[in-house]
């Protein structure tokens, strides 16, 4: 289980990305866009095109973790 710190930071791109990137990408895209250390334990939520997936991105200490979910709607 992955558990986010209370008082974490959380941060939603509002553009969309290629979702064959990376965590390494992701994080420099982060430096980029955003002006957001991705290091800094913020946690950092992407969105593909159509909007029915995301990707987020959270330093734990240990390293860059990456989770992908697919949003279903019933």
């Amino acid at each position: 289980m992955i558990s986010i710190p209370s008082g974490a930071r959380v941060l939603l791109a509002i553009r969309p990305v290629d979702f064959r990137k990376g965590a390494h990408t992701l994080a420099a895209l982060a430096q980029e866009m955003l002006s957001e250390d991705p290091f800094s334990g913020a946690v950092i939520v992407y969105r593909a095109k159509r909007g029915d997936r995301i990707k987020i991105l959270v330093w734990d200490q240990s390293g860059l973790v990456l989770i992908w979910k697919y949003l279903v709607s019933h």
